[in-house]
């Protein structure tokens, strides 16, 4: 019941990937026609082709009475008591899978990315023939089943605000969800798991980088180039002034030290006059002895 509180409000999302639908029935199929004689409760591995090398595959028989009773904790999931298959079937098989290294051929998410394997689950009716035979729904509606990887690889400290937990399932829905506080990974139905963090931005190309600082350099000298003119605009307008303020004060003050000249009218002319005359006119013969 613990796990009960973990339990997140699930987000959905997109998948865009290979046919990972013809993978499960490729293995399983192969599983079936590999395998003759198997014992119930036992886990088998399954040795694909070469050409799926790196994909990890195991099937385990089980009764569905078993499976009520004590769940089935095998590979990497932990499924709890109290889960019946439907439609109901008194026995059956559950592949598990590992893609390993092929996981990004088969599931992506969008601006994301896997930082553990892909693993996950199937139950099939054992019941039916190999060609027939169906893919079960579960029904859990206590405890959830639990999931733990392999490995944890580019974080060294597990950041539970970025670090999310993702479940691909059966009809093709993606949905993300909180890990544990045991960095473990909680479900409520069969299908494929994965731990994925935000992807970082793709560094910008050398080009990129001359083409941003040439920018930059031509922003700057652009700004510069303008100031100067604005600056120089200003001085000019500021020195004209100057210029002509002393201008006017120096014909202010040469007119100051001029005299006034007085005026008299000629005819209908109005013409400057003197009004004192500095030299007094002597004539020639006007000394007496």
């Amino acid at each position: 019941m613990f796990y009960m509180l973990l339990l997140p409000n699930y987000v959905q999302g997109q998948n865009s990937s290979y046919d990972h639908d013809s993978l499960d029935s490729f293995i399983h199929d192969f599983a079936m026609k590999t395998m003759r004689r198997t014992r119930t409760g036992i886990l088998y591995n399954i040795s694909l082709p070469t050409n799926y090398s790196g994909i990890e595959v195991s099937i385990v028989r089980l009764r569905t009475a078993s499976l009520w009773r004590r769940g089935a904790n095998y590979s990497f999931f932990d499924i709890p008591p109290r889960i019946l298959p439907k439609p109901f079937s008194r026995r059956l098989n559950i592949v598990y899978q590992n893609l390993g290294n092929l996981s990004n051929y088969y599931y992506n998410v969008t601006n994301h990315t896997f930082v553990t394997p892909v693993i996950g689950f199937l139950v099939y009716d054992a019941n039916t023939s190999t060609e027939n035979g169906g893919i079960l729904d579960l029904s859990v509606k206590n405890d959830p089943i639990l999931i733990h990887f392999p490995k944890i690889s580019g974080v060294e400290d597990t950041n539970h605000t970025t670090t999310k937990c993702v479940r691909f399932g059966t009809n093709g829905e993606v949905e993300f969800s909180n890990m544990t506080m045991t960095n473990k990974c909680i479900a409520k139905d069969q299908g494929h798991f994965s731990i994925v963090i935000p992807s970082k931005p793709p560094a910008p190309s050398p080009s990129n980088k001359r083409k941003e600082r040439s920018w930059k350099w031509w922003v700057i000298g652009s700004g510069v180039g303008i100031g100067g003119l604005v600056l120089l605009g200003v001085s000019g307008i500021v020195l004209y002034r100057l210029i002509r303020k002393k201008r006017i004060a120096k014909m202010e003050k040469q007119s100051e030290k001029s005299e006034g000249l007085g005026t008299i009218w000629i005819g209908q002319s109005r013409m400057p006059s003197a009004t004192d005359i500095r030299t007094q006119p002597v004539l020639e013969n006007s000394y007496v002895p």
